[in-house]
């Protein structure tokens, strides 16, 4: 049985837990590592199974690669899910998992996890996104906004308020720059507190702003009243239903639906900049981020399938995945370094934990 999952597909449908499964022949193309073609690195075939999960934002990037890798290994079996990036790190650091992706880097509290478990990881940064502010291509509103902005929409403080005019009395408060917000309804779908993109939304935009505003650490999150999903393709399909909705996906979420979806531009303090690859890339967008994944460095020792895999994904031919998924390529330095992290089988974080 084999599955195949064209990039437009992939987007399109639900992105649903699936497996890359033995494909009826290898393929004879050629690109990636030797062990990426069928051989591991005594001349045997590769074989074996690879369970992937995380970040729903990582995984295009990820499953892409797996389809080509299980196509040049057939007997290598290969499965890929994205129910973010805090439930992937949990499998993880449980030792279920070969890889975790994640769209965000491993936090203080889930290495302690790992190292109760035994479990000793490699970080392998691999390419930028940008989270993309979305709304209806309808909605006659802002067309830029500003952190204050955001939290006096999807703030703790926020709670209750049914339409974007209900913030306009907090947005005077804390001052944010694009109010008054029309009398129109809010609707909000947008990730849950499982997402890597949930966790990065909340230390840019309302960690800051709720610490100033007296609130406990403990409510420095989003208002809880909303239509969450770990599903990017489920948030695209509620911001498309309403003509003045709200949320926020990664970047090639928004790109491959921006003909039914509108990208606000964000005003980090340094004026409004919208999500394209040339702002990500340069960082010059206020809400670009890394991307990553991370190897049970033991498997690497122990699968060799699971060495020669991600051998293929950081190869010139794995590489462009990152691009063909739509996402933005890391500066060679910044790639260099994971290369090398891999090569030299470096174990734990190199970000700020």
């Amino acid at each position: 049985m084999t599955h195949v999952y064209r990039r437009r597909t992939r987007f399109l449908v639900a992105a649903l837990a699936f497996s890359l499964l033995a494909a009826a022949c290898g393929g004879d193309d050629g690109g990636g590592a030797s062990a990426g073609e069928g051989e591991g690195g005594g001349g045997e075939t590769l074989s074996g199974e690879i369970t992937i999960s995380g970040s729903s934002t990582v995984e295009p990037i990820t499953a892409l690669n797996a389809e080509i890798f299980s196509e040049q290994n057939p007997d290598v079996q290969i499965s890929v899910d994205g129910p973010g990036s805090s439930d992937g790190f949990e499998l993880f650091c449980q030792g279920k998992l070969e890889i975790s992706d994640a769209s965000r880097p491993i936090e203080a509290e889930e290495i302690k996890d790992c190292k109760k478990e035994g479990v000793e990881f490699i970080e392998v940064k691999v390419g930028i996104d940008g989270i993309s502010v979305l709304t209806s291509p309808e909605f006659d509103g802002p067309t830029c906004l500003d952190f204050k902005d955001m939290y006096a929409l999807v703030g703790p403080e926020s709670e209750g308020f049914a339409n974007w005019s209900d913030a306009n009395e907090l947005a005077q408060e804390i001052g944010a720059g694009n109010a008054p917000y029309p009398d129109v309804p809010l609707d909000i779908t947008a990730p849950g507190e499982e997402s890597g993109t949930y966790d990065t939304f909340v230390e840019f935009v309302i960690e800051d702003i709720a610490e100033a505003q007296g609130l406990p650490e403990e409510e420095w999150v989003t208002r809880p009243d909303y239509q969450s999903s770990a599903n990017d393709n489920v948030i695209i399909q509620g911001l498309q239903g309403s003509d003045s909705s709200f949320g926020w996906v990664g970047f090639a979420f928004y790109e491959e639906n921006q003909d039914t979806v509108k990208a606000f531009e964000v005003d980090g303090g340094d004026g409004c900049v919208a999500p394209t690859t040339e702002t990500i890339e340069t960082k010059e967008y206020p809400m670009s981020r890394d991307l990553f994944f991370y190897v049970n460095a033991d498997d690497t020792k122990n699968n060799e399938s699971v060495k020669a895999f991600v051998d293929f994904y950081l190869s010139d031919e794995g590489l462009k995945s990152v691009q063909e998924t739509g996402y933005v390529p890391l500066p060679d330095d910044q790639l260099q370094e994971s290369i090398d992290a891999w090569e030299n089988q470096e174990t734990g974080s190199r970000e700020e934990v």
